[in-house]
């Protein structure tokens, strides 16, 4: 996919990939603008489950506006592929940056406050471990 377009995205590069799909660079020949594109694997697309999944996923972060949350800019099907449309957010990988188990239990409250104020504005308790491909950063090193 590196070099091809997807309708108006020039894909560039890999970012990373997760549970729902593989995430590239893309530059945006409409806008001029760099984001991030999350393709889903066809075959999972196939799958009715998954693709009420991935639309959930989709219509959930669509409808949080805070500056620890992606900013997803639309959700389409383009030659075939399910393909969801996000900002860039520049750094490192969560994978990079978390060890396996979780974030360690001494920083944990303070990104569990930090997570609850994104998902609804109030503190929220929850478990430490996050998903490497939650959310995904562009490493420009």
């Amino acid at each position: 996919m590196i070099g091809e377009f997807l309708s108006q995205y020039l894909v560039l590069s890999k970012l990373g990939a997760g549970g729902m799909g593989e995430v590239y660079l893309a530059e945006d020949q409409n806008l001029k603008r760099q984001v991030a594109l999350k393709v889903m694997p066809p075959e999972m697309a196939e799958d009715p489950e998954r693709l009420i999944r991935f639309q959930r996923e989709a219509e959930a972060v669509a409808a949080l506006n805070h500056p620890n949350i992606v900013t997803i800019h639309n959700i389409e099907e383009i030659q075939g592929k399910r393909i969801l449309i996000m900002e860039l957010v520049e750094g490192h990988s969560l994978d990079r940056i978390l060890s396996p188990g979780g974030l360690p239990l001494p920083g944990c409250p303070g990104h569990r406050r930090s997570a609850g104020q994104s998902a609804d504005g109030g503190p929220r308790e929850g478990h430490c471990a996050s998903r490497p491909e939650a959310r995904q950063h562009h490493d420009p090193s």
